[in-house]
């Protein structure tokens, strides 16, 4: 196993540069696209001059610069909240609990992870990461022998689901009024709804179903691993410490480290979220979570579990190092969204699309094809500007569900962050383990996941 391992890491290494990188590259290759086969007219140099217009425009495109902030401070919060103290004590009980084989630690860990991931990407991410750490430093204080790439990788499986769940980007954005409208502005594709509510879509029969077939399958499955692969001891020390005050609190810096001031603030953020929840008219359809709300309501929970100013800010700042990639790439999608329907080719492709799909094969199509994106494109929300786009159009005038079209888009970016090591960067920092260790066992959750999510698609 390990042999193979080394060699699928080696090849990601050689096929995928950085995600930086990447963006760069496909930028360039959808110019080309744009420029060969879009619909504008005029000499070379006058379809350039169009083109870089177009993509210049989608760079600093509001409504999605907004959304890149929304996505940053969703991954933020989650992250700040999984650094708390009272989050941490509760994953100090877990792991005394699980911590006495593989096969419990990789069940348990799999199955919470999940959990987490589906409520918030950020916090399942880091939160997962977190509880596979905690396993490995109980078992090494035991001198319980444990197979903990495994559980590393069990620690990951939160971000197979986070798209389904709360915190989905293309979720998320399809419920918020007026966003489809914008983002397939100037297509002139007719009968684009409002906003698709997380009533049928994170909440819809078939997404319920196959978040719960995917927390016990791929639970049971890494348990049953579990116990046939090798476990050993190992030394592990804590790599969790609290920020001191290491000078005395004087004057005004009393407020920085007042448990009233972070509660307050808390629960007026979280009383806001409660009350937006409560008063929307579509509470029922559940058309108050957009990201705005989502990121109202972790604001609130943070500062609570946090309980003062002081703790907050040192967890700000050990998790804004993470959204980096959003500041910086987002932009980069959004003009490669520009180029595509500025340029007309976005009409092209979905004609394309809609000669090469029906009912049945188009949800398994956009399945693949996202999860073929992700790899390239190691972002829901920068994926879905890209292709979100195209999707919708598509399925609107094959007159099939867009909730299912979206759902499909999301369940092939998910699966193959398994692939992608771009998300995994945090949980290696966190556990002190490499890629190759966590590959055979996240690629093995990736398989068993696809059989889930494509029979879904087969059978909904």
């Amino acid at each position: 196993m390990k042999g193979r391992a080394d060699r699928f890491v080696d090849a990601l290494r050689l096929l995928l540069p950085a995600p930086l990188t990447i963006a760069l590259l496909l930028t360039a290759v959808a110019f080309a696209m744009a420029f060969f086969w879009g619909k504008l007219d005029g000499s070379a140099a006058e379809r350039c001059i169009s083109l870089l217009d177009v993509w210049e425009k989608g760079l600093w495109n509001q409504p999605l610069m907004a959304f890149a902030v929304q996505a940053m401070l969703m991954l933020a919060l989650g992250h700040m909240l999984a650094l708390s103290k009272p989050v941490g004590r509760f994953m100090d009980g877990l792991a005394s609990r699980f911590s006495h084989s593989t096969a419990q630690a990789a069940f348990w860990v799999s199955l919470i992870t999940m959990a987490t991931g589906w409520l918030n990407w950020g916090f399942g991410l880091i939160f997962g990461a977190i509880l596979a750490r905690k396993v490995g430093e109980m078992a090494s204080r035991k001198g319980v022998a444990i197979n903990y790439p495994l559980v590393g990788a069990a620690g990951y499986s939160g971000m197979m689901v986070w798209h389904g769940g709360f915190s989905g980007s293309a979720t998320i954005k399809a419920a918020e009024p007026g966003h489809l409208q914008a983002l397939l502005a100037g297509s002139g594709v007719e009968g684009i709804p409002n906003q698709i509510l997380p009533a049928t879509t994170v909440f819809s029969a078939m997404n319920l179903t196959v978040t719960v077939a995917v927390f016990v399958v791929v639970s049971f499955f890494m348990g049953w691993m579990g116990r046939r692969v090798p476990a050993n001891k190992f030394r592990i020390d804590s790599g969790f410490d609290t920020p001191t005050v290491t000078e005395e609190v004087v004057g005004a810096e009393r407020l920085d480290h007042s448990r009233v001031m972070a509660y307050i603030a808390g629960l007026v953020f979280a009383g806001m979220a409660v009350y937006r929840a409560a008063s929307h008219p579509n509470a029922a359809g559940l058309g108050f979570m957009t990201p705005d709300w989502i990121n109202l309501l972790l604001f609130g929970l943070c500062f609570i579990a946090h309980g003062s100013i002081f703790r907050f800010l040192n967890a700000l700042t050990e998790a804004i190092g993470g959204t980096a990639g959003i500041l910086i790439q987002f932009p980069l999608y959004f003009g490669i969204m520009g180029l595509i329907s500025g340029s007309g080719m976005g009409s092209v492709l979905s004609a394309w699309l809609i000669g090469e799909s029906n009912a049945v094969t188009y949800p398994l199509f956009t399945f693949f094809s996202s999860g073929l994106l992700n790899i390239f494109v190691p972002s829901g929300g920068g994926q879905w500007a890209i292709q979100g786009p195209l999707i919708v159009q598509a399925a609107l005038e094959l007159n099939l569900p867009l909730e299912k079209a979206i759902l499909a888009m999301a369940y092939g970016d998910q699966l193959t962050n398994m692939l992608q090591p771009f998300w995994a960067l945090p949980l290696l920092g966190i556990t002190g383990l490499n890629a190759r260790a966590i590959a055979p066992y996240t690629v093995a959750m990736m398989l068993v996941a696809a059989c889930i999510f494509a029979l879904a698609l087969l059978v909904f």
